[in-house]
């Protein structure tokens, strides 16, 4: 996937703002299980959110992310407090659901 550029990412994540978080990440971490309800998350829509319950430091977050990063194929839009915002487009572009320019 292309990185997204600053306008594509600022667009993102005004779309994400009405959304509610599709997975949560608590003590246990990032789990096969986790991932697997990421990439179901994606699939379906394309950007997703999701929430840190126990993970308070930036620097673990941050690390989370790369990884569901590397392990989904999705790219960071954002991350907001405990919140992480993610978007993979859809390999069917009829399936599209989010156009960006």
């Amino acid at each position: 996937m292309q990185t997204l550029k600053g306008h594509q990412r600022t667009h993102l994540r005004g779309l994400a703002h009405g959304i509610k978080p599709h997975v949560m990440i608590g003590q246990n971490g990032l789990s096969p299980a986790v991932i697997e309800a990421v990439n179901e998350a994606l699939d379906t829509h394309e950007l997703i959110k999701i929430k840190f319950l126990d993970f308070k430091d930036k620097d673990q977050k941050k690390a989370i992310s790369g990884t569901i990063e590397n392990e989904t194929g999705s790219e960071l839009v954002g991350m907001i407090g405990h919140m992480a915002i993610f978007y993979r487009r859809h390999p069917d572009p009829e399936k599209r659901k989010i156009q960006l320019s």
